[in-house]
Order: structure tokens, then C-alpha cells, then sequence
């Protein structure tokens, strides 16, 4: 089969459930995945062709595509703050604006003492996306990364070996407070970081059906009636387990900036900044403790 005629069949057949844009990302993707073709090649060889057992592993990804899985689950693998991630259906797919929030603890941290070990927790880490890009990034951080997923920390573990980082990883319940001091033994924390589930059931229809139908809804949603649950337990944790001076760091919904920036006066956090993202939406927030 000619690779051009491949393309069409992609643009035919995608039509309906991607833009344009995509498909053609997801085109080039996949034969250079599975074909070791750069995008240059069918510019040069328009009439380029290859054998149907080449092309099999395409049209496995081109049936799930139809299917609207992801394109990260499909290859198992996706790009986070510049390092390499390995994906499955149990951990959420790493967001761009999530790696604003990793940019600007990393901006933040470079005031803090560099004589110390620098000890951060990250609450509900998933793939491990935010914990790892913390602990590539400073050098002297002792990073610990928390989940109540069993699956998802056994993926978080692959990739902190894949990145060539050490993390504690804490399989917890952070909505339990009678596990804390078992789970935690004690510990205090100079950054807690959480981009904690915060998705409103109501808001289930504006989201794109291959995130509504594939990613982990445990990761993803909460009830309507009480959408700051992560957010009140993490921040309690947080005011008793901060050092003097620590950062809280979240990523939030956007359309609930307001009821975060009171959740964290009424614990008495300071210097709190409300933080939009590219797209200009209430994205991130953080508070310093004042003991």
C-alpha cells in the first residue's frame, strides 16, 4: 500500500472525531513509530509503499484511534517537561498546563536554601510526571510521591528508573487523616505539590469523549455537591506537615479560583497567588506557611 494513500484513508476515515491537524500528527507519528520514516520521506518519495505486515502495527493504531483512544495510550509512551513517560490507562495522560505548575516551583525553589536538603511531597502523583520533573530539576530535593492507586504507583515506579531519579513512593489515602502518621512517619515537607482530581461531574460533558472514555475517572472527577475534597485534606495535611515559610502548590478547575484562594486563608496560608495559564484561565495557586 502507497503511504499517500494510507494518509487519505487516515483523513476519511478520522474525519469525523479529529481536526485535521491531528490526524496529520497522528499520520507522521505513527510511521515513524512503526516505520522509521521522518515526514520528509513521503515528501520526497510521494509514491513510497510498504508490505501489509509493515503495516499492521499502523492499522492496529488506526483502529484504536477510530475507537478514540489516545494516541499516548496506543503507543504507551508520551513527552512531559521535556522526559520520556510510559503510559497506560490507569494514570492520567500529562497536560501542558501541568507543566507550567512543575516551571513555576522550579522558578520558586531556586529562593529557598540550597545547604538543605530540599524535601517535597507530591500528593496524587499518577504517572509520577510532576514528582520526577521536580527531582530531574533539583539537584538537592528528597522527593516523595503519593497515590491511593496501586496501578498507577507501579507506573510512577517505571518511569522514576526510566528517568534515572529516586523517589519514595507512599501508597496512601490522603482523604484517610488517621493513616498520615503511619504513612508518612512524621515527616516535614518544604514544597507539597498536588494536582489533585478536581473535574465537577456537571463539567463531564464539556470534556472530549477519548478523556471521558479512556482516562482514569478516580484521577479525574469528583462529586458536584463538594469539588475542594482533595483540597481541604491536602491543605489540612499541609498546614501541620509544612516547614516554617513551605509552599503548597496545586493545580485547580478553573472556574474555582475564588473558593481556593479562601480555602487557604481560612488556613491562615500567606503571600497567596492565583496563577493563569497559556490560555489565560485560573490554573494554579500557592500559599506560604507562616508558623
Amino acid at each position: 500500500m502507497k503511504l499517500k494513500e494510507l494518509k487519505e484513508l487516515f483523513k476519511k476515515e478520522l474525519g469525523g472525531l479529529y481536526d485535521v491537524e491531528e490526524i496529520d500528527s497522528f499520520f507522521y507519528i505513527l510511521i515513524e513509530r512503526y516505520l522509521g520514516l521522518k515526514r520528509i520521506a513521503l515528501a520526497l518519495k510521494p509514491e513510497l509503499s510498504c508490505s501489509e505486515e509493515d503495516m499492521e502495527p499502523i492499522f492496529k493504531a488506526f483502529e484504536d484511534l477510530k475507537r478514540e483512544i489516545p494516541i499516548q495510550y496506543i503507543l504507551g509512551e508520551t513527552e512531559f517537561f521535556g522526559l520520556p513517560f510510559k503510559v497506560n490507562s490507569n494514570v492520567l495522560i500529562p497536560r501542558p498546563e501541568t507543566e507550567e505548575l512543575v516551571d513555576w516551583i522550579l522558578n520558586t525553589q531556586k529562593t529557598l536554601s540550597n545547604n538543605n536538603k530540599l524535601h517535597v511531597l507530591d500528593i496524587g502523583t499518577g504517572s509520577g510526571c510532576i514528582a520526577i520533573s521536580l527531582a530531574k530539576n533539583i539537584n538537592h530535593a528528597h522527593v516523595y510521591a503519593l497515590d491511593v492507586s496501586h496501578e498507577a504507583l507501579e507506573a510512577a515506579k517505571k518511569n522514576a528508573t526510566l528517568n534515572h531519579v529516586s523517589i519514595e513512593f507512599i501508597e496512601a489515602n490522603i482523604l484517610k487523616p488517621e493513616t498520615w502518621n503511619t504513612a508518612f512517619k512524621d515527616l516535614k515537607f518544604d514544597i507539597i505539590v498536588s494536582n489533585p482530581p478536581y473535574v465537577r461531574a456537571l463539567e463531564k460533558a464539556q470534556m472530549k469523549s477519548n478523556v471521558v472514555n479512556n482516562e482514569p475517572h478516580v484521577a479525574l472527577f469528583v462529586e458536584n455537591e463538594d469539588p475542594l475534597i482533595f483540597y481541604r485534606a491536602i491543605t489540612k495535611y499541609a498546614v501541620d506537615n509544612l516547614t516554617d515559610k513551605g509552599y503548597l502548590f496545586f493545580e485547580i478547575n478553573e472556574y474555582l479560583g475564588k473558593p481556593m484562594t479562601q480555602l487557604l486563608k481560612s488556613f491562615n496560608f500567606n503571600a497567596i497567588e492565583l496563577k493563569q495559564d497559556i490560555f489565560k484561565k485560573d490554573r494554579m495557586i500557592k500559599g506560604i506557611t507562616n508558623k
